[in-house]
């Protein structure tokens, strides 16, 4: 079944072939023998039509992928011309990276527009509802104390909670709808420049922010975990770099290979019914120390380039797979 995929990312020059994540996926899909379309959201466009369903299109661009030797691109675009998605392809992947914007969600508006024509991957009406930070509330029984708001006086009774409770007077504050551990910030117990720090969130961000205890286990990195419509594909753990805290590969963390703890495999337990009822097919969670619960994203997920090279899995494959199989199922009725 060879599919016509057309990939909303972010712009094709700019990408790390070694370790992104979209990247890897449109090589897998060319090898299955999927055609491949690039197109940036800024294009993406709705137009009302005679028959009142409307058209949703871009200008996208046939495009081969492929391993660059040195000094070579690692793409080659034919012609970009106006694409009927609904008409002229068979799937969407929605891969361009946060932020969580009014811009981001209009993009997410427009794609539902597909339903029932096009498979979008993730979906995106679920993937509108889902922001990770929020979505993950839902799974609260396996979080670390957690609160939401804007108020600095709620930060510090929330700090005074925590110190009682246990889990030290240092926290971590970062915004809602934030990725790659941008703006992400440890306040000490002493509660010094606190204030400020509320004051540029507060001026930064009309959202409330997210404030958890901060947790030393991260030290020893925290776990990537990638499910596949709902199942586990695999996981690595993710290490701070020198004088870091936040381990995100984006900012410096190094990838080493790990296996679930009994809690992970039962936090995955747990979510991957609700994953799949979702249509979200790749979805990447954080957890640290074994057993805390920190996000869930389904915008766009990475790692499965890092998670292969450990495990000699192949993430992308059993991405398609799933794919191809909701696909069969839309297009069957």
């Amino acid at each position: 079944m060879s599919l016509r995929v057309a990939v909303q990312m972010d712009p094709l020059p700019s990408i790390n072939v070694a370790g992104d994540s979209t990247f890897a996926l449109m090589l897998s899909a060319q090898a299955r023998g999927h055609s491949l379309w690039y197109y940036d959201v800024g294009t993406l466009a709705w137009e009302s039509t005679a028959d009142g369903k409307g058209r949703v299109s871009a200008w996208a661009a046939p495009v081969i992928v492929h391993r660059p030797q040195a000094g070579e691109s690692h793409y080659k675009l034919g012609e970009f011309a106006n694409i009927d998605l609904g008409a002229d392809i068979d799937v969407v992947l929605m891969r361009q990276d946060p932020p969580f914007d009014l811009g981001y969600i209009t993009g997410a508006h427009i794609l539902e527009k597909l339903k029932g024509q096009t498979l979008v991957v993730n979906d995106p009406e679920q993937v509108r509802n889902a922001p990770e930070k929020v979505f993950v509330l839902d799974f609260a029984q396996f979080m670390p104390p957690t609160l939401v708001a804007r108020r600095i006086e709620d930060v510090r009774g929330f700090q005074k909670r925590m110190v009682e409770r246990g889990f030290g007077g240092d926290l971590v504050i970062k915004p809602l709808h934030g990725n790659g551990g941008k703006a992400v910030f440890r306040v000490p117990a002493s509660g010094d420049n606190l204030g400020a720090l509320i004051e540029v969130f507060t001026q930064m961000w009309k959202e409330p922010f997210m404030v958890q205890p901060f947790l030393p286990d991260v030290s020893k990195g925290d776990k990537r975990i990638v499910l596949v419509d709902g199942e586990v594909a695999g996981a690595i753990n993710r290490k701070p770099g020198e004088g870091e805290f936040r381990s995100n590969l984006a900012v410096g963390g190094s990838a080493e290979a790990t296996e679930l703890t009994e809690r992970e495999a039962e936090i995955c337990r747990v979510l991957g019914p609700e994953l799949r009822a979702r249509g979200l097919v790749f979805v990447g969670i954080d957890v640290i120390g074994g057993q805390w619960l920190t996000e869930i994203n389904v915008t766009s997920p990475t790692g499965i380039v890092a998670i292969d090279r450990f495990n000699n899995s192949d993430c992308g494959a059993m991405i398609w797979a799933a794919i191809e199989r909701r696909h069969k199922d839309m297009t069957a009725g």
